[in-house]
């Protein structure tokens, strides 16, 4: 367990490296237009002789960029642990499998849980958008499609394990039927209260970098702990061989 943590870790760290780099280069200038269009709406909404009150920002920009990076890697970190743990549960069933093509699969069906499907139903918005008291709603929701998505995903699981005995194009076409069921279930789920005031491409180029920067993030995470199980694979087959043959000795005559 400790070493699959460890790899959890590391590839989770490099995901979260990764996914925030690309977020301060791309998406971040996006942001900065968008806080800018909200600062010009708030004026044109001020009453006319009316004063002008200035909030000073309590961080700076550059240290939200800064604090955007670390706070991605540390959230690749914690979902190196929770991904370890589920993998681990899987591992025992079959430990000699490859962890490479299981490595891409897990990542896949954790990118299409707590990414994808709820991108799909709550799409990202930039900076200032939506009435403040409706914030922990908007949260809630957020919550509520990642469990959805996750507990999709384990029973997408589920009946792809119970229809072993069935041929393949019968369990893939169960499991991506069940995949479509729970993303429908999705719009069950209470839509966004409040309105997205922006230009319409600004909107779709910051839910498109915002989805990419997930991509990227899955992407990077499911090399990195592919690469480290089939290195550790490596490492494993010369001594258990040498082993063998110690054991094997011919008898003397």
């Amino acid at each position: 367990m400790l070493p699959l943590l460890g790899r959890g870790m590391v590839a989770g760290a490099l995901g979260g490296l990764a996914a925030g780099l690309f977020s301060l280069l791309l998406a971040e200038p996006l942001m900065d237009k968008a806080i800018r269009a909200e600062e010009a709406r708030s004026h044109e909404h001020e009453p006319a002789g009316g004063a002008v009150q200035h909030h000073e920002e309590l961080f700076s920009r550059s240290t939200q960029h800064a604090g955007l990076v670390i706070a991605l890697v540390v959230a690749g970190i914690a979902i190196g642990v929770l991904f370890a743990v589920a993998y681990a549960l899987v591992h025992r069933r079959d430990p000699r499998a490859n962890p490479w093509p299981r490595a891409l699969a897990f990542c896949a069906a954790a990118f299409c849980a707590v990414s994808l499907f709820p991108a799909l139903r709550y799409p990202a918005a930039p900076p200032g958008v939506g009435d403040a008291g409706t914030v922990g709603d908007r949260q809630e929701m957020w919550l509520g499609a990642v469990v959805l998505g996750v507990l999709g995903m384990f029973l997408v699981w589920q009946v792809y394990v119970r229809l072993a005995a069935r041929p393949v194009p019968v369990r893939q076409s169960a499991a991506a039927v069940t995949a479509v069921a729970v993303l429908a279930l999705l719009w069950a789920l209470p839509d966004n209260p409040d309105p997205v005031p922006v230009s319409a491409t600004l909107l779709w180029d910051f839910r498109m970098l915002s989805l990419a920067s997930h991509v990227l993030l899955w992407a990077v995470f499911a090399g990195v702990f592919g690469g480290l199980g089939l290195r550790a694979l490596r490492t494993k087959e010369p001594v258990t061989a040498g082993a063998a043959g110690y054991g094997s000795a011919a008898p003397v005559s």
